[in-house]
């Protein structure tokens, strides 16, 4: 068990079919607390790196490295940077382990220091923060993954254009994190990686 190559390609490969099955629900999540454009947005990016994936890489390392590039290239607003963080931290962890906690617990690392947010504050790093450790302990299930992006709803943005609303921003999921939630499924769906 463990990462390959070949699962790695087809987990972002079933990531990209859950943003584009989703992405008008990501984008209206986005709509009521953000700029409405997250799942359009990471339904490019998406596109673009199983586009880019195609072309089988060579290695674990490569394939985090152009999947981190692609993402910043062709997401826009916070996501892009985020999500490329979060696969960059994965390529430079995977010269020395393919461990798919320990790759999760390096991203998530980047991800708190590129966006600066903490648990609490209503952001993609919520999701992660409560999903790495159940990889790393055997125990994600969807259900889990579910209560996780759920939990958002209720809390008050305190980072990104939804901190703007204040308490407006309760009662709404983060998109982020709902887009987070699927990466997770999509990890959970993927064959002998976990």
């Amino acid at each position: 068990m463990g990462l390959t190559v070949n699962n790695l390609v087809e987990w972002m490969n079933n990531f990209a079919t859950k943003i584009e099955q989703n992405k008008q629900y990501l984008s209206d999540l986005d709509t009521a607390i953000g700029d409405g454009d997250h799942g359009f947005n990471m339904s490019r990016g998406m596109s673009a790196v199983s586009q880019k994936l195609s072309t089988m890489p060579d290695s674990i390392t490569d394939a985090f490295k152009q999947i981190a590039m692609t993402l910043i290239s062709t997401v826009g607003g916070a996501s892009g940077p985020l999500y490329g963080t979060a696969f960059l931290e994965m390529a430079k962890k995977s010269s020395s382990t393919s461990d798919i906690g320990e790759l999760l617990e390096a991203a998530l690392t980047g991800i708190k220091k590129r966006g600066g947010a903490v648990p609490g504050d209503k952001t993609m790093v919520d999701v992660w923060t409560e999903l790495v450790p159940e990889v790393k302990d055997h125990s994600l299930t969807a259900a889990k993954i579910d209560e996780a992006v759920a939990h958002t709803k209720e809390m008050v943005a305190k980072k990104g254009r939804a901190s703007y609303l204040g308490e407006r921003s309760k009662g709404h999921i983060d998109p982020g994190s709902q887009s987070s939630g699927y990466l997770f499924k999509a990890l959970l769906e993927t064959e002998g990686i976990l």
